[in-house]
């Protein structure tokens, strides 16, 4: 069993990427943490809790980071547009959960659980990069000690979806993404490279809930605002599924293309937030900013309709595809 905390910040596609670690028969969902993102953290929290006690997920539950890593950066670029006022395309969520949360921080929450089991948990972080960095800030020791992370954010080949140059979850801490990038550990960054290229029609989505369990009524009542949004903004039939690729590159790594070497984010500026790999192959440059900074993977290509099935699979029958 592949052992995952899941950092996230709910959100549309963050409720389905939820789905399907609970889910899928390989994976052991062993903590959730929140960050601010698509909405405040206050929001987020209580859509996790929400979430949690619809789908009767067991995982522990740690509120993280309600704002940027840098003190000096306003951090309050929410996503009302996309994912509701409430997150969770504006279902009426209640204001208050009765569901209970872990007394520690979030990133103290992923200090203590990855130093318990060192090598064996796995963190998959698909909104800000606040909570990683505030653990690697704390106790740096834990870069040694983590499998693998595996992120959702940045565009390295397409334009951003917040600014021409940047994706919503690195312009939203780009000083936080440029210290998870630059860390010691395994990182791999699913951004809008492949993202956009894999949506979920409307008809989709109707027809796993129309075969699936019970849990998938709820996932497709949140989902159509966001669908709205993509049909009426974005001009795209159907969903991008953001959040949920990142869950698939656990599972089914062989779906997508990489490229290696180090990664970098532009703090500030015309272009900040972007996100700028040197491939290991190539040109060299001789010192630059990515001089001395590790390796990490970045997914260029993608399978988009195996990675549809996989997610049917594992939300409709609960199976590995």
């Amino acid at each position: 069993m592949l052992k995952v905390i899941f950092d996230t910040d709910p959100g549309v596609d963050d409720a389905m990427a939820l789905l399907y670690l609970h889910r899928h028969p390989g994976i052991d969902l062993i903590g959730v943490t929140t960050v601010f993102g698509n909405a405040p953290i206050e929001i987020t929290t209580r859509n996790a809790q929400f979430l949690h006690q619809k789908w009767k997920i067991e995982a522990p539950i740690a509120k993280g980071a309600g704002k940027a890593y840098d003190d000096g950066r306003d951090a309050a670029h929410f996503a009302p547009v996309v994912h509701g006022e409430d997150g969770l395309g504006n279902i009426g969520v209640p204001l208050d959960i009765d569901h209970p949360l872990d007394e520690r921080s979030a990133a103290q929450f992923i200090i203590d659980t990855v130093k318990a089991d060192p090598g064996n948990v796995t963190l998959v972080a698909v909104g800000r990069m606040t909570n990683l960095a505030l653990a690697l800030k704390a106790d740096p020791e834990i870069a040694a000690l983590v499998k693998e992370v595996v992120i959702m954010g940045g565009a390295f080949d397409v334009n951003g979806n917040v600014t021409p140059a940047a994706e919503a979850n690195i312009h939203g801490d780009p000083e936080a993404a440029d210290v998870v990038f630059t860390a010691p550990w395994k990182v791999t960054i699913i951004g809008l490279d492949v993202t956009l290229k894999t949506t979920m029609s409307a008809d989709y989505l109707a027809k796993m809930v129309e075969a699936g369990p019970a849990e998938l009524k709820l996932l497709s009542d949140l989902s159509q605002y966001y669908i709205d949004f993509y049909r009426q903004r974005v001009g795209l039939d159907g969903m991008a599924l953001h959040d949920s690729c990142a869950c698939v590159y656990l599972t089914e790594p062989h779906l997508f293309e990489v490229t290696t070497g180090p990664v970098r984010v532009v703090c500030g500026g015309l272009a900040d937030g972007k996100t700028i790999q040197a491939p290991d192959h190539g040109r060299k440059y001789i010192g630059s900013a990515w001089d001395g900074v590790p390796s990490q993977i970045v997914c260029n290509g993608i399978q988009p309709e195996a990675v549809l099935e996989a997610i049917r699979a594992v939300l409709v029958e609960g199976r590995a595809p």
